[in-house]
């Protein structure tokens, strides 16, 4: 009996042999999962035999059930297990069932096999939930892999053959016990492992998240539907606003210090990885992702067809009535349905991860660039026009704000290219190859907005090189089964055609070209106007600038419009394409190979057509952009391969030179021996090659000394500061011989305070601590020496106060101290000290070399001093190196060395040699204010609107659209686009009812031509319609391109300078460049796109109803649900959006102020401070973002089941509804709900873009259109053609503030200044001096009358009065260009002129000592002046002032970093040249305003003191006395006072 039975088990028949049949497949799958546990048993056992063996695992001190990731979790395990059992039992009840003397035996082995397999699966199930995480979790693996396979067996044997007409279930003669199993296999296998939430998985298991995000503990079902964004989208629906702490936390893989150690190995030289392209570095960094996404299009690509094949088979079976059917037809209404939406998952669930991807890689090249930066060398660039360049010795410009600000907002796919604030050459063809030198820091700008925009939206190159070549592959070989070889004709014909828009093509990437060419253009002289609009405003220059702008603006949307153009006849191409294609497969089909067309061949086939159509849309719209994120990508590589590093960052090629000292440790020497420093290694070919030819040159030895007050003189220009930057490793360092070197030891700390003083945008007590730790007393004594008490008691805030963007809260004095308070406040012993007193008057400067320099926080620091006050500093110096203008050590060693080798510096000490000494001066110290009831705050936070978009900036484009005539317009554009569409959709039904002719009657009485013709004539003039209608639509386009542009540009041009200080410049540039691209281009197109899609949407659904009228009602049902759908997601993701927006501003804004401060951070050894303050900020973007990017999945998902369900609904109301339409019919009405069930989604998408992108770029530009206003120029405000005729300046009873509620900061200030005098202003910083220049030009809030030349100021045009007032403020600012176009910007005057200002500003006195290289009128100007040092900025400025030869002149410290003998040939020039002009000297420095005629003297806004030097010098109790009196050279003063009398008689 046994061995007849082993025998039949061995040899049976094949249709009875146990191994042939599928119920023993789960056997083998479960044989395997043993082996594979087996092993892995062993290889555990191995691995704890090592030492390391005895470490805890991570979750060893958890709960037992804590380590199946909690209750829900283990409880969804053990629910399987039970069903484990309960299916053994059940397979077991089988087994007796077959046990049955009818059955035959070896039916009872295959019941053993799979009863063996269930005990298996139940013994998994049970070590799943008695073990610990570890095991379980391998047995839960294995468990699910057996239960699928088991469940697959059983789908195959009896749930597929209830689909089809021609099998029967195998195991129907069990019975319920069939659906038994069945149903509990369904809940343990599929239903169980999808619902069950996943265990949360750390990335780091040392530092675990308190809360994990959403997506790494949701289920599979949610996480495939986007459920678990359900509790947001929920949340902002009920609220006015969701705020960014609704928003899920950052799952662990997101954090920026996590994406670091996963991707700087492989990306960063610094951090090990090799050196190779950085697109290879990230494909190695997210290869999972990217084989992930490979595999997903390939699905989409074939899940694509389920529509047409189910249109086919459907169409099919009611042509045939069923005969030879093997699908029942629900099978493929359900396929209509299940087709599109898996093929909808699929897809989402790549952009998922593509768009995952795409953030970490923003934040990972967002450090990337952030630490490279760290360590390149910075340098101002000059447009490389073939000029002569002036070489800057005073590297200060390092610190300055020299690059176009950032912008705050980056959209979705778009971002303005937004250039540097330098002149670029790029038009001049005759230049080299490094023509196209820019600012760097505008690069790296650059690089963080523009460039990561191309990444983002060149991301998707799988879809260009794997999903089209696939998705055209199968479409054609469905075609091919369909239509037989005239498929090929088809490709054929495709083929020949695609030259057609790859020409078209080149056309629009010329135009393109040439576009953006006129928008760098404007984008770059708006950039500059807007960096420099306080002096556009008070030199009245704002209609000048504006006609600028506004032809610079014509010119750009010239272009605009013929890429508008093309780009609707591209669009025709691409339409054109596949229906030409289709027409040469129907017309080989019918008339060559003699084939009838039918419903079944003609929908399906032109659903495929359709689907081949979009691939061609797609490849031609991806294409570009893919290109550009290459470009992008090199950029971004070039930048972290190419550029030039600090010297410490390469390796050193000259062995026999030391860059440092010769010691084996680090050495105490600070200085050089036979060194030479240039500002770039010319010899390294690095992209940030500088053409500038200045080099330091220090022969022999220097030495400074430790513990002391070492001084750095010398002429404006002649290298001071190279010096300190020499010594911090900012220059490049050329050693001379063997024995060079130079050393600046930082064991003990370095402080830098830099010339032009930087501050960040946090409150005064933040930049002066710096991160480091807040010592009270430390502090206090620190605001004592450095003389800021007083000038915080009259902050409301106190230290408190924010200074806003480059410190614009605080004076220029006020900035410096703040800046040096930051050095003596920090615990280093080296202090470089850059020309602090520069911006401070003599009693503040008195005060800083007394109490501070000379006071107990800087004794025993080692302290290097760059100084034009040598005067003042002598006496605590104790060594002085003094520099010649070549850029050479003309002496060093003690002041009287100095005076006995420099006779200029001699000249300069002799003034001082009867100084006294007095004693310790008041200061008026106030207590600090610990408690303060405002917050300091003065930058305007930007605000996050809620809800929609308002109406108001609609129907501001919409009316500008339409121009005098909107109504028109709109029924004009409408009626051509729903009249192309409706020649579309007759295009179908002509289509289907050509193939229904078939049916009819004989093939050879159809008359193909005919037909051909129609179809052709109805193409033809859908084509013209939709030509015509874009045409006018992108006409009126341009029109409000350009009114928005004008509206917004006289705006901000004519708004008050409270705004300006109060709003950022880069959220100004952002509305003027941003914004205002995304007006032009994502808004225009997605209005129309949107108004097209609504239009066709209609009336593919009016066609539906119109063959199937019962239709209607689901039709509109579908609309509604579709639609509060759409708004749900709108409602949450416009939240999202802004709150995303404004989380990049800050990212961009750290970036910019790191940038421009990048030499003291370095200085200060900050680097890894601000390298964690930006993965901070990074991190609070990528929050937002990923929620973004999720938010879209969600509303996919959803839509698309909505259409699908359409769909299967229409389909199985055609068969199943008892309608007796024909299938023409039948198939029209499917095509119609197929291309309407895809367009929900897509109108949905766009509706989102056009609120997100477009209409919150909208509404930030006509909030910013509605700003406040400074008055406007009326016919009544013009004054008479001879005026000003006089310098003649009257004041009675004036008082001014910064905003109309806030403190006067002049009070009651009456005095009249005859024209042609001189008048000095002075007063301790914060005295009122500054306010009382702006309150003349009306700047600021005023009281009281100011008459000039007779006339009140307040009843004169803005424009009139700034324009005949010449204003020099404290800090000069320069365009980039030639040194012609910065003093005369509007060509109004020839080279004579401009030379003789140059003179009289004392620029060729300062040239005397230097021929080479001198600065002339075509001397290339970089971007805010960064290659002039700041004395020569301030030369130009005054020159420029000169140009202008108005009536009354107010200098501003214009001299302030200035040498003695330069400043002394100004005030000459001034004295001499300038004799009938009225002038309004600010000055500290007591020599340039001694000789004045008269001497007006503030204090906290009050006029104290007010005539001739030599009157107040009498009163001996006086304010302008006493400051003569603290003078180290009052002698000198009051010559100079007497002198003046004398020539006054």
């Amino acid at each position: 009996m046994v061995s007849s039975l082993v025998y039949e088990i061995l040899l049976g028949s094949t249709s009875t042999n146990i191994w042939h049949t599928s119920l023993i497949i789960p056997a083998y799958v479960a044989g395997i999962s043993a082996i594979v546990l087996l092993l892995q048993f062993i290889r555990s056992n191995l691995r704890s035999r090592r030492p390391d063996a005895g470490v805890p695992h991570p979750g060893a001190s958890k709960s037992f059930v804590s380590q199946h990731g909690g209750s829900v979790i283990y409880g969804y395990k053990f629910a399987r297990f039970v069903g484990c059992l309960v299916f053994l039992g059940l397979v077991v009840a089988s087994f007796e069932l077959e046990l049955h003397p009818q059955r035959a035996s070896p039916m009872k082995w295959h019941q053993v096999a799979l009863c063996a397999t269930s005990a298996y699966a139940a013994l998994l199930g049970l070590v799943s939930v008695t073990t610990p995480s570890r095991w379980g979790g391998h047995a839960s693996i294995h468990l699910a892999t057996l239960l699928l396979a088991i469940f697959a067996v059983f789908a195959y044997r009896d749930l597929f053959p209830l689909a089809t007409f021609t099998k029967q279930p195998e195991d129907i003669h069990e019975g319920w016990l069939l659906w038994a199993k069945i149903t509990v296999l369904t809940l343990i296998s599929i239903v169980f492992p999808m619902i069950s939430p996943r265990q949360y998985i750390p990335f780091d298991p040392a530092n675990p998240v308190a809360e994990p995000h959403p997506e790494q503990t949701s289920s599979w079902l949610s996480m495939l539907t986007y459920t678990w964004e359900n509790p947001t989208v929920y949340l902002a629906y009920r609220i006015p606003h969701l705020s960014y702490d609704h928003l899920p936390p950052l799952s662990d893989q997101d954090f920026s210090t996590n994406l670091a150690k996963k991707a700087l190995p492989h990306l960063d030289p610094f951090s090990g990885s090799n050196r190779r392209h950085l697109f290879f570095g990230l494909m190695k960094v997210f290869r999972t992702e990217y084989l992930t996404l490979a595999v997903l299009v390939c699905f989409v690509a074939a899940a694509n067809l389920a529509s047409p094949l189910g249109i086919r088979y459907l169409l099919l079976y009611l042509e045939t009535g069923g005969e030879g059917a093997i699908f029942r037809p629900w099978v493929w209404v359900v396929w209509l349905f299940l087709g599109p939406f898996l093929s909808t998952v699929a897809f989402e669930w790549y952009i998922f991860i593509a768009t995952r991807a795409l953030v970490q890689t923003e934040s990972i090249i967002v450090q990337l660039v952030f630490n490279h930066s760290l360590r390149i060398r910075m340098k101002a660039e000059l447009p490389d026009d073939g000029k002569k360049v002036d070489e800057p010795t005073d590297a200060t410009a390092l610190d300055s704000a020299q690059s176009s600000t950032l912008a705050s907002d980056t959209e979705e796919g778009e971002t303005e290219t937004i250039r540097s604030s330098t002149v670029t050459s790029d038009s001049k063809k005759d230049e080299g190859p490094k023509s196209r030198a820019s600012n760097l820091v505008g690069k790296l700008n650059n690089l963080v907005t523009t460039d990561l925009s191309s990444l983002n939206e060149g991301r998707n190159f799988l879809l260009i090189g794997l999903h089209i070549p696939v998705q055209v592959g199968l479409s054609i070989w469905f075609i091919y089964g369909i239509l037989g070889w005239s498929a090929f004709v088809g490709l054929a014909a495709m083929i020949v055609l695609v030259p057609l828009p790859g020409y078209l093509g080149r056309m629009t990437h010329a135009v393109q070209l040439s576009k953006m060419d006129k928008a760098d253009a404007r984008v770059q002289l708006m950039t500059e106007t807007l960096n420099v609009l306080r002096m556009v405003k008070f030199f009245g220059w704002e209609k000048r600038m504006d006609k600028k702008i506004t032809e610079k603006r014509e010119e750009e949307l010239g272009w605009l419009y013929k890429a508008y153009i093309l780009e609707v006849m591209t669009n025709i191409l691409n339409f054109m394409v596949p229906l030409v294609t289709m027409l040469a497969t129907y017309t080989t089909f019918t008339l060559i190979m003699g084939e009838s067309l039918s419903a079944s061949k003609v929908f399906s086939s032109m659903a495929v057509f359709d689907m081949m159509k979009e691939q061609f849309f797609t490849v031609f719209y991806m294409l570009p952009r893919i290109i550009q994120a290459k470009v992008s990508l090199d950029r971004i590589n070039k930048f972290l391969t190419e550029t030039e590093l600090l010297d410490k960052f390469t390796e050193t090629k000259d062995e026999g030179a030391q860059l440092f000292s010769p010691d084996g440790q680090e050495s105490d020497l600070i200085g050089f021996r036979n060194a030479v420093f240039s500002w770039s290694n010319e010899n390294d070919g690095s992209a940030t090659i500088s053409r500038r030819g200045f080099k330091l040159r220090v022969e022999d030895e220097l030495l400074f000394q430790r513990g002391r007050i070492n001084l750095i003189v010398g002429p404006t220009g002649s290298g001071k500061t190279s010096i300190l930057m020499a010594l911090l490793g900012e220059m490049h360092f050329i050693p001379s011989g063997p024995t060079s070197w130079f050393n600046l030891p930082r064991k003990g700390g370095i402080a830098y305070a830099a010339q032009e003083s930087w501050v960040q945008s946090e409150t005064i007590r933040d930049n002066i601590l710096f991160g480091a730790p807040y010592d009270e007393a430390r502090y206090k004594k620190v605001l004592h020496q450095c003389a800021l008490e007083r000038d915080l008691s009259l902050f409301e805030a106190g230290d408190q106060t924010e200074v806003g963007e480059k410190g614009l809260t605080l004076s220029g004095g006020q900035k410096a101290r703040v800046t040096l308070a930051r050095a003596i406040y920090s615990q280093a012993q080296i202090l470089l000290l850059d020309d602090i007193l520069a911006a401070l008057d003599v009693h503040t400067a008195k005060w800083i070399v007394d109490k501070c320099l000379a006071g107990d926080l800087v004794a025993d620091r080692t302290v290097l001093l760059v100084t034009h006050n040598v005067a003042m500093t002598s006496a605590i110096s104790h060594f002085v190196v003094c520099v010649g203008a070549n850029g050479r050590i003309a002496s060093k060693g003690s002041i009287s060395d100095a005076i006995a080798k420099d006779h200029r510096l001699a000249a300069e000490i002799a003034k001082e040699q009867e100084a006294i000494e007095h004693a310790e001066v008041t200061d008026g110290a106030q207590e600090i204010k610990t408690e303060t009831k405002v917050d300091g705050k003065l930058v305007i936070k930007e605000e996050i609107l809620e809800g929609h978009v308002s109406w108001h900036a609609f129907k501001l484009y919409l009316v500008s659209l339409g121009g005098r005539y909107p109504f028109a317009f709109w029924i004009v554009i409408l009626g051509l686009l729903a009249l192309t569409d409706l020649l579309n959709t007759a295009q179908n039904w002509f289509l289907g009812y050509w193939a229904s002719q078939y049916q009819i009657r004989p093939p050879s009485e159809v008359n193909v031509l005919y037909y051909l013709a129609v179809y052709a004539l109805l193409l033809s003039i859908a084509l013209f319609t939709y030509f015509g209608g874009y045409a006018v639509y992108y006409y009126g386009a341009i029109r409000a391109s350009r009114t928005i542009h004008s509206k917004l540009v006289k705006s901000i041009l004519g708004t008050t300078l409270r705004w300006l200080d109060t709003t950022p410049t880069s959220r100004v540039i952002t509305r003027c460049t941003q914004d205002i691209r995304a007006i032009d281009g994502p808004f225009c197109q997605t209005l129309g796109l949107v108004s097209e899609l609504t239009l066709t949407m209609i009336i593919k659904v009016g066609a539906i109803v119109l063959i199937t009228p019962p239709f209607l009602l689901p039709g509109v049902i579908v609309g509604v649900v579709g639609g509060f759908i759409g708004r749900v997601y709108m409602k949450a993701q416009l939240s999202v959006k802004r709150e995303m927006s404004n989380a990049k501003a800050p990212v961009l804004a750290h970036f910019g102020a790191a940038m421009t401060g990048i030499t003291s951070i370095r200085a200060y050894g900050a680097e890894e401070f601000f390298k964690q303050e930006s993965l901070a900020r990074v991190d609070r973007y990528t929050k937002s973002a990923r929620m973004f990017y999720c938010l879209n999945r969600w509303v996919c998902v959803r839509v698309t089941a909505v259409g699908a369900l359409f769909t299967a609904g229409l389909a199985g109301y055609l068969v199943y509804g008892g309608n007796a339409s024909k299938a023409s019919n039948i198939g029209f009405s499917l095509n119609m709900a197929v291309a309407f069930s895809a367009m929900i989604i897509w109108w949905v998408r766009v509706v989102n873009d056009l609120e997100v992108n477009g209409r919150v770029s909208l509404e930030r530009i006509d909030s910013y259109i509605k700003i406040e206003q400074e008055p406007k120029s009326t016919e009544d405000g013009k004054p008479p053609a001879y005026w000003p005729a006089s310098g003649d300046l009257r004041v009675e009873n004036l008082s001014a503030r910064y905003s109309s509620d806030g403190p006067r900061v002049l009070q009651d200030l009456s005095f009249h200044i005859l024209s042609g005098e001189r008048v000095g202003i002075v007063g301790r910083t914060g005295s009122g001096k500054s306010s009382l220049t702006l309150s003349l030009l009306r700047c600021i809030y005023t009281e009281g009358d100011v008459y000039f030349d007779g006339i009140p100021t307040s009843s004169v045009n803005l424009e009139d009065l700034r324009s005949n007032v010449t204003i020099i403020p404290q800090i000069p600012e320069l365009l980039s260009g030639t040194l012609r176009q910065n003093l005369d910007p509007f060509d109004q005057h020839d080279d004579a002129v401009l030379n003789d200002a140059l003179r009289s500003a004392g620029l060729f006195s300062l040239q005397d000592d230097a021929d080479k290289d001198r600065l002339t009128l075509e001397t290339a100007i970089s971007g805010g002046g960064g290659n002039l040092s700041v004395g020569q900025r301030q030369i130009l400025a005054l020159a420029r002032a000169m140009v202008r030869g108005s009536k009354l002149l107010i200098l501003d410290e214009a001299t302030s970093a200035i040498d003695y003998k330069t400043d002394a040939a100004i005030q000459s020039s001034l004295r001499h040249e300038l004799q009938d002009v009225t002038q309004l000297i600010i000055a500290h420095r007591l020599h340039t305003i001694m000789d004045a005629d008269k001497i007006m003297v503030l204090d906290a806004g009050k006029l104290m003191e007010f005539g001739s030097p030599s009157e107040l010098l009498k009163n001996r109790k006086g304010m302008f006395r006493a400051l003569v009196e603290e003078s180290g050279d009052k002698d000198e003063l009051y010559a100079l006072a007497a002198g003046r009398a004398r020539g006054a008689e």
